[in-house]
């Protein structure tokens, strides 16, 4: 990711296609502040993967309260990584020299730009790795769960590359050709043995469908395996093959030292390796997935049923002071309509006068004989 400035509009054509855009890489402004799309994007994108993750955990015996430890724990971690990599990648762009206090202040400059979804990826690992040593969590059940989202939340945040005119290829005669003055003024800068009237690959958007595929392979694997690691190294296998041919087209990427190496694309092959490592022994040594420890089972149903009791408590309050022309109104916008409830009505009082009439004592013939002589005595009398 290059270092963000504000664009003015930016009119981003696919001459192939025949579409233009006017895009901004601000989304709006609050008190002078600028948000930009790479940011609101990005944020997205995490609250949409905890959503995600919080509501389908159960299924998967993970508790709600569990995984935002993980959650409260890996974001930052996340981040971090992710900035500790680009900066270390790209020394020369924050280090000033004899100033530790500038050269700090650069590093800090988040609003700046210079993320790196590899630094990204192995800081949730590690933090990952330290929750589950604190709480006493099998880590395999953990990652396998939560790297399902990962490439979700990449699929989002590479949208805001597009806003940002950056991350894209080399040029291309391809249909799908992106152009802009953005574009052109970077190959005129960087790339000079490149045309830079040419449109170019779009390789953010490449990387957006590779991932959003990645994510819904993943959701599959998770599914169906029942073998610790697997869904991991998947993930490991399926983006680094990605990456490695996506990051081979791209005009921006970071190199080992003066060598031609793409450290990305080095980082790629060792993914992929270590995934098949993983399925290897996983295959080889039966590794079953383990579940989370009990207690956070029993915790989490404890607490279930004391929602439930809350929940009930309020809403008998609530029928308690509701007036009658309320209720009726709340009975109405429900599917249980005032006329449902009239109809149980009389079904409950019939049914409560057949259980009386049974329970009645029938009268004995005796008592009935005494009757018929008391009559015929009176008309005797009579």
């Amino acid at each position: 990711m290059n270092i963000l400035v504000a664009l003015e509009k930016e009119i981003v054509s696919f001459p192939g296609l025949g579409w233009k855009f006017n895009i901004d890489n601000v989304a709006f402004t609050i008190g002078g502040i600028k948000f930009y799309w790479y940011g609101v994007l990005i944020a997205l994108a995490v609250g949409l993967c905890i959503f995600l993750g919080l509501k389908q955990c159960r299924k998967f015996g993970i508790t709600p309260d569990l995984l935002t430890d993980y959650c409260l724990l890996t974001i930052p971690m996340a981040f971090l990584g992710a900035r500790l990599y680009y900066v270390f990648c790209e020394w020369d762009l924050y280090y000033v020299k004899n100033d530790f206090g500038a050269t700090m202040g650069n590093i800090m400059d988040f609003r700046g730009g210079g993320l790196a979804i590899y630094g990204g990826v192995l800081g949730a690992l590690f933090a990952i790795y330290l929750m589950s040593a604190i709480r006493k969590v099998p880590m395999s059940t953990m990652i396998d769960f939560a790297i399902v989202y990962i490439p979700l939340g990449q699929a989002i945040g590479r949208w805001g590359n597009f806003f940002n005119q950056e991350a894209f290829g080399t040029t291309t005669t391809l249909p799908w050709g992106m152009k802009s003055t953005e574009i052109a003024r970077y190959l005129a800068k960087n790339c000079p043995e490149l045309d830079s009237e040419m449109a170019v690959h779009p390789t953010f958007f490449y990387e957006s469908l590779c991932t959003f595929a990645t994510f819904i392979i993943l959701m599959v694997i998770r599914k169906k395996s029942k073998r610790a690691w697997t869904t991991t190294a998947m993930y490991f296998v399926l983006y680094g093959i990605a990456r490695f041919f996506i990051e081979g087209l791209r005009t921006d990427s970071l190199y080992i030292g003066n060598t031609s190496l793409r450290i990305s694309q080095v980082l790629s092959l060792v993914l992929i390796v270590i995934g098949i490592l993983l399925l290897s022994f996983g295959r080889a040594m039966d590794w079953k997935r383990k579940p989370i420890p009990e207690r956070f089972i029993k915790a989490d149903l404890k607490m279930q049923a004391e929602a439930r009791r809350k929940k009930e408590e309020r809403l008998r309050e609530y029928e308690e002071d509701e007036d009658v022309e309320d209720r009726v109104e709340r009975l109405a916008k429900s599917s249980f309509t005032l006329e449902d409830e009239e109809e149980d009505a009389s079904e409950d009082a019939e049914e409560s006068d057949e259980k009386a009439e049974e329970e009645k004592p029938e009268e004995s013939e005796d008592d009935s004989n005494d009757d018929d002589s008391d009559v015929d005595e009176e008309e005797i009398d009579g």
